[in-house]
């Protein structure tokens, strides 16, 4: 490893970081940017998945029997965070149609891409759907925000992720590369939270997408747009690349680490995620991860960077770009779900813009 890369890790030793899940749950949907790179290294048609079970275990199943005190405390933490529970939303003010708001997770799993039924009616009906970017309907789009700007996705100074990390992280990187069909070559000169996506996701996964399917998000804009209603996007994918690359590099390659050591337990933390976002309980979703794998999280400067830039600030943005579009009615907004709760949450934001907002069970 070279002396820079050296002094890069000696700035985050000791310091934990924000789970690696956090990349795919709330920060970007990396889904897309990992499988549109995919499909731009290789030029193989989709195939269809063969199987495309993920076989995960709930975590917090072990964690409530063997470490009760832990459990107990995510738990605590959890309940303390506002608008937690739920995942779809009534948004009224006088003189408007009621509009909706609905907590998505980016992945293609078939019980987050089926549309929860409570929402069904209201979605047949909305005259505007609005998505986090409308870029990702269009690969080209995505293709151009990957292309155009890499100084947001490639490491600089024709250096490769080689020289960024040890031998043996190296070897794990390439390993968990090859069990997704990807060569550790083409992928070497990205950033490391655009490789840090080809891994985080289980296998399954990414065989999914492959496959074509698409996830809950893109899927109500596609239906949308081909009924001919309005789509809209609260970002763009550029702005969101942005927000990733606003990031210091060190903190993208202890997310990289630590994703690799988590290796196939990933399958699990994604099981109890999806369980708790299926659940309606989002506010437990990062409390008793963390609970549960406490030697891959934590706090420090890095996870407050990290929610800052990637979750408050375009918290932020989403409802201020939200609220004109509302004044129209009858509008139906879907974003990852770990952007709704929070006192910096869309839900709190809306409400303190003059919204009435509450849970539909």
């Amino acid at each position: 490893m070279s002396v820079t890369s050296q002094k890069a890790r000696a700035l985050v030793l000791g310091e934990r970081i924000a789970h690696p899940l956090l990349y795919v749950a709330a920060a970007l949907p990396m889904l897309l940017l990992m499988l549109l790179a995919f499909a731009l290294m290789t030029a193989h048609p989709a195939k269809a998945a063969e199987d495309v079970t993920c076989n995960g275990r709930n975590i917090l199943t072990e964690l409530k029997q063997e470490n009760p005190k832990a459990y107990e405390a995510g738990m605590a933490i959890a309940e303390k965070v506002p608008n937690g529970n739920g995942i779809f939303w009534k948004i009224e003010k006088d003189g408007l149609a009621p509009s909706w708001l609905l907590g998505t997770m980016h992945v293609t799993d078939p019980r987050v891409t089926a549309l929860p039924e409570a929402a069904r009616p209201a979605y047949k009906q909305a005259a505007t759907v609005v998505i986090e970017s409308t870029d990702v309907l269009d690969d080209q789009k995505v293709a151009a925000a990957m292309m155009g700007r890499p100084d947001l996705t490639m490491i600089a100074d024709g250096k490769t992720i080689s020289n960024l990390i040890n031998a043996d992280e190296v070897k794990k990187l390439d390993d968990g590369l090859k069990s997704r069909g990807i060569p550790l070559l083409a992928v070497a000169r990205m950033q490391p939270w655009l490789i840090s996506s080809f891994i985080a996701l289980p296998a399954c996964e990414t065989k999914r997408k492959n496959s074509g399917t698409v996830f809950l998000d893109k899927k109500l804009a596609l239906d949308a747009k081909a009924e001919g209603r309005e789509v809209l996007g609260l970002e763009t994918m550029a702005e969101q690349l942005q927000a990733m690359a606003d990031l210091p590099i060190e903190f993208h390659i202890r997310g990289l680490i630590e994703t690799l050591a988590l290796g196939d337990r990933m399958t699990d933390i994604f099981e109890t995620m999806t369980a708790l976002y299926l659940e309606g309980k989002v506010g437990e979703i990062m409390p008793m991860i963390k609970a549960a794998t406490p030697d891959t999280t934590g706090d420090g400067e890095g996870y407050t960077a990290f929610e800052e830039r990637l979750i408050r600030d375009r918290n932020h943005v989403m409802a201020e770009r939200a609220a004109p579009i509302l004044t129209k009615g009858n509008v139906f907004i879907a974003v990852g779900a770990l952007h709704l709760p929070g006192e910096e949450g869309v839900v709190a934001l809306l409400q303190k813009q003059g919204f009435k907002v509450t849970p539909v069970n």
